[in-house]
């Protein structure tokens, strides 16, 4: 491409923070330029020629892989709204709860009753549409490292 190396295109289009999938079709490819492109997260590195079905096999996977990322991103986006919703306090009281401190250690960590913990635990609960600690947990643990497993 003149004026733009594909990769430099890829550098870009990462720093936008856009979602694209990435095909390199490149006929002056090397190891050192595959293995930079592929750790930037393209889907393929494939030199020319090509065959058609060894191309088409590549945009197919980078599609599915690409669909795939949307999805976990829009659930991850529906989670933060979740837990936007939460007050400050209850905020507090999610964090404590998802490190496995018991209402009691809550209620003393946040200078309160262990029945004021209780209800904001139940609001947590509530609004993050969870019925246990265990999927509390879980919910937390996408929030905290979603990178983690986009896949």
């Amino acid at each position: 491409m003149p004026g733009l190396s594909g990769l430099e295109l890829q550098d870009g289009i990462a720093e936008r923070g856009y979602l694209i999938p990435i095909v390199f079709l490149t006929g002056h490819g090397d190891i050192p330029m595959c293995v930079r492109a592929t750790k930037a997260g393209a889907e393929d590195f494939l030199s020319k020629p090509v065959s058609k079905e060894i191309l088409l096999g590549a945009v197919r996977r980078a599609l599915l892989r690409s669909e795939a990322a949307h999805e976990h991103h829009d659930r991850l986006g529906a989670l933060r709204g979740l837990v936007d919703t939460l007050t400050p306090r209850q905020k507090a009281v999610f964090a404590l709860v998802v490190r496995g401190r018991l209402n009691k250690q809550i209620a003393f960590e946040l200078r309160t009753s262990v029945r004021t913990v209780k209800a904001h635990r139940h609001e947590v609960m509530f609004k993050l549409q969870v019925r246990s600690v265990a999927e509390l947990v879980s919910l937390a643990d996408k929030l905290v490292a979603p990178d983690a497993r986009a896949n």
